[in-house]
């Protein structure tokens, strides 16, 4: 069930091209697990279609349909019509946004720990790097293959 707020189904039915957010509004979209997860397979795997969304994850097409309407309406998705079939994909400038808003509400110093004021000690830090260059690897493993597609098709 897709909870939407006053606010939020505004945006969503007056303003269909939005693109800009602000940080509550970015929150309430991305607070949904299911849409984070939609992102990230969109990440991974490049533009595709609710019926193979919404296999992936194992959910109704029409509950991914509803998410995706939200995250469109958000400017975080796009998609094009392609005949019958219409691949959404990413929007990386819209994402980046996002990441600059998150960037903007936390400024309190924790680095990722949630303790705020706090420093972090040598080994937490450590072991948060070291958890952001296995995620860094693997994300850079999925662009190089989406390449390799990409070159495999156009020849």
């Amino acid at each position: 069930m897709v909870v939407v707020t006053h606010k939020l189904k505004y945006l969503i039915e007056w303003q269909p091209d939005c693109t800009m957010l602000d940080a509550s509004e970015m929150f309430k979209v991305l607070g949904v697990e299911t849409r984070v997860r939609i992102i990230e397979l969109l990440k991974s795997r490049g533009p595709n279609g609710a019926k193979n969304i919404a296999k992936s994850l194992g959910i109704t097409p029409a509950a991914v349909s509803q998410h995706l309407k939200v995250l469109r309406h958000a400017g975080l998705v796009r998609n094009e019509r392609k005949g019958y079939w219409i691949p959404y994909s990413i929007d990386e400038k819209a994402l980046e946004n996002c990441r600059c808003i998150l960037d903007d509400v936390c400024r309190c110093g924790c680095r990722g720990t949630g303790a705020s004021g706090k420093r972090p000690s040598d080994r937490t830090r450590l072991s948060s790097l070291m958890k952001d260059q296995r995620e860094l690897k693997r994300e850079l493993k999925n662009i190089q293959d989406r390449i390799s597609q990409i070159k495999t098709r156009k020849k």
